[in-house]
């Protein structure tokens, strides 16, 4: 089960009576781009009560923290495993009723050099075209006094040197924000009373490893500790020297943390029927939410493939018996049709604090999206792609190892994600709600905001001047070719995603007043927007349909643009005249009806709730978010990622809240798609700084809570208030 705080997540287990996890942190990416882990830690009590007695392992989800206890042969022990929200420590606390000796191995894969085995670089920024030879480097382990010491410093040529040189870039390259330059990732096990009593080698889940082992004196009281510390530094003397800043843990603290993060929002359905799929897909949703938390403040975002929580691989697809290293989809490659999924519930559930890392994932790399458009087009605006490196440039074996010399040194040479720029304006979409929801103070995103509009200005006018004289059609609109209607519908003609979050995006920037008071801002922003084209429909068997774009080359993927309009751009929706028209592409849409599913990354379950769909969206929503096949019920997955797939999980937290509650401007749906069967009591947020808590039971709203109350009149419901 997962355990974590901060920006550490633990895999926690129990096996043969000893206590195990692994532990991973935001932001500790190797050479390669591997998001590693940062070891496994092995917890061994003499007398062991763990091994064969009466034994539980529970997570205490209220307050964010694993308990085990057992007994045997009148010997009973428990021990808390925590991790310290405010500081990047572990702890491990040990209280037995007689006294006992403690042991704690750290052990390690990456004791040498390990050469990475065909496809297993999919772990990494190379994929499926990692040079010959390319191994994951060994980490630095020791005894250092009492303690040990372990971190990985990435050394030599990495992959982010590789790219910059494949992609024409090196006269710039100082230019570049490299992330991996002298980043060390690591730390140390301390524990009062222990001292070194050897190393041992071994093998688990068919990799073998080295490890390093503490031993404790007989006590009825244990502590351990495992401070992290990830910096880049100029030597390593520097990082070690961080790394011993004194610590003092202060649990009631963290406990604190936890307790206001679920007082922020919460659902749960049928409560008194723990038997039924309602309360199991809201004790899903509570467990998935607690996950993301576990990553609240990393320095970087959650990641869709897995987050921090990934295992043992062949537990997952016995096709990759690699290291506890691997996921598919990479480490620090972004994909971000995936990300948005992990980062949009956020809203609703309050917890806008926690999307901080992923906003300030586009702001770190806005320069070198700036940079690209410059040297590739000459043109301004920020070109962010669809897979892209943490340092901001398109991952290099999406870019293509193998293209022509004549081909647009700008572009991805890959038939999924030619001219797919406009996720970013997802995340922009994002943070501007976030100000929208919460008030939170925005100026420091406005100018990604800005640079990510003028690219698609910039760069269509730079594609039409190659085409011909003019440079808009003869409606003076923009033509948005070539363009990706998703990964979908490729050498699209104005497809309706892209269009979609031009214009929302646009009419939420001139709203903000840092922009109407602005008249040069306002007027450049006021005549794109008129430049936008529009959303066309088709004709479907009589029917009119939203159509994917204008027009279209081919189809090469699963996803279903044609109904972005509905999420997450609400353009089309409940309470809209242009209704009909979005539930006759749901309904007659071939390519929506083949695409239909719950798996992964599929949205379909959100589509149906923006359009009031309620046994449609009550299908989908079980299927997405009922148990897994895991022992944890949260653990998705593999489905098109990885297990635990978050934007499996993340797709399904935004469905049953838009179940709930939704949205349109300042009227607030209330049980839009809700079956009638299911009780339920929920709090959730909306934009301007609303909460709206309620229960509903029996067929009638018992409780209704406005805050603040004024918004009470904007309520629209169909259900009943007792």
């Amino acid at each position: 089960m997962p355990c974590g705080g901060g920006d550490i997540g633990l895999n926690v287990w129990v096996e043969d009576g000893d206590i195990l996890f692994y532990f991973s942190r935001s932001g500790t990416f190797d050479e390669n781009n591997t998001l590693l882990k940062l070891g496994r830690v092995r917890l061994r009590l003499q007398s062991n009560p763990f091994d064969g007695g009466s034994f539980r392992q529970e997570l205490k989800l209220e307050e964010g923290y694993i308990d085990i206890t057992g007994g045997k042969g009148g010997v009973n022990a428990a021990v808390r495993v925590w991790v310290d929200v405010f500081n990047p420590v572990i702890n491990v606390e040990i209280t037995n009723n007689k006294n006992l000796k403690a042991e704690v191995s750290y052990e390690s894969w990456r004791y040498r050099d390990r050469l990475l085995r065909k496809n297993e670089s999919s772990q990494n920024s190379y994929k499926w075209a990692a040079p010959q030879g390319l191994s994951t480097k060994k980490d630095s382990m020791a005894f250092d006094g009492n303690s040990i010491l372990f971190y990985h410093r990435n050394t030599g040529e990495t992959v982010f040197d590789a790219t910059v040189k494949q992609q024409g870039l090196e006269h710039v390259k100082s230019l570049v924000f490299n992330p991996l330059d002298g980043l060390t990732f690591g730390g140390t096990i301390e524990a009062e009373g222990f001292k070194p009593s050897g190393t041992l080698s071994g093998e688990y889940a068919g990799t073998d490893y080295k490890g390093w082992k503490l031993e404790s004196g007989k006590g009825k009281r244990h502590s351990i500790q495992i401070k992290l510390h990830t910096a880049r530094t100029s030597s390593i003397g520097e990082w070690k020297k961080e790394l011993k800043k004194p610590y003092a843990p202060n649990h009631r603290k963290t406990v604190d943390w936890w307790a206001d993060f679920w007082n922020r929002s919460f659902i749960r359905i049928q409560s008194e029927n723990k038997e039924g799929k309602g309360w199991e897909i809201a004790r899903n949703y509570q467990l998935f939410r607690y996950m993301l938390g576990c990553n609240a403040y990393g320095e970087y975002p959650t990641r869709f493939n897995g987050g921090l929580f990934t295992c043992d691989p062949h537990h997952t697809d016995t096709a990759y018996m690699f290291t506890p290293d691997f996921r598919k989809w990479g480490g620090g490659t972004h994909t971000a049709q995936n990300q948005r999924l992990v980062y949009f519930p956020m809203l609703k559930s309050g917890d806008t604090d926690m999307m901080k890392s992923q906003f300030d994932f586009y702001k770190r790399i806005l320069p070198v999206a700036e940079l690209r458009s410059k040297e590739y087009w000459g043109h301004g605006g920020a070109c962010f792609t669809e897979q892209m490196e943490n340092f901001g440039l398109p991952n290099p074996s999406e870019y293509g190892w193998k293209r022509p010399d004549s081909f647009d040194k700008g572009l991805e040479y890959n038939a999924w994600l030619e001219y797919q720029w406009d996720t970013a304006l997802e995340f922009c979409y994002m943070i501007l709600e976030s100000e929208r929801y919460a008030g939170k103070d925005i100026s420091e995103y406005i100018p990604l905001i800005e640079s990510t509009l003028r690219f698609f200005d910039g760069h269509y006018q730079y594609l039409a001047r190659q085409r011909g004289r003019k440079v808009f059609d003869g409606n003076d609109k923009l033509t948005l070719y070539p363009g990706s209607a998703c990964e979908t519908y490729k050498m699209a003609y104005n497809a309706a995603s892209t269009v979609s979050a031009l214009k929302v995006v646009t009419e939420r920037l001139l709203q903000l007043p840092v922009i109407e008071t602005d008249s040069v801002k306002k007027e450049y922003f006021s005549t794109f927007l008129n430049r936008i084209p529009g959303i066309r429909t088709r004709e479907i068997d009589g029917h009119t349909t939203i159509a994917p774009a204008w027009i279209w080359e081919r189809v090469n993927n699963t996803e279903t643009p044609q109904l972005y309009p509905v999420f997450p751009w609400g353009i089309y929706g409940l309470g809209k005249d242009n209704l009909d028209i979005a539930l006759d592409t749901w309904k007659y849409d071939k390519d929506a009806i083949r695409f239909r599913s719950h798996t992964g990354w599929k949205q379909d379950a959100i589509w149906a709730a923006r359009l009031g769909l309620v046994e449609e969206a009550k299908d989908l929503l079980v299927k997405k978010l009922q148990s897994s096949e895991t022992r944890f019920p949260v653990f998705w997955g593999p489905g098109f990622d990885w297990t635990p797939d978050h934007n499996w999980g993340g797709s399904g937290m935004i469905a049953l809240q838009e179940m709930l509650l939704q949205a349109d401007g300042k009227k607030i749906l209330l049980l839009p798609a809700w079956p009638k069967e299911w009780d339920v009591h929920f709090k959730l947020h909306l934009p301007y700084n609303t909460t709206v808590e309620c229960s509903y039971e029996k067929g009638k709203i018992q409780l209704l809570e406005v805050s603040p109350r004024e918004r009470a009149k904007d309520i629209f419901s169909e259900y009943k208030i007792d």
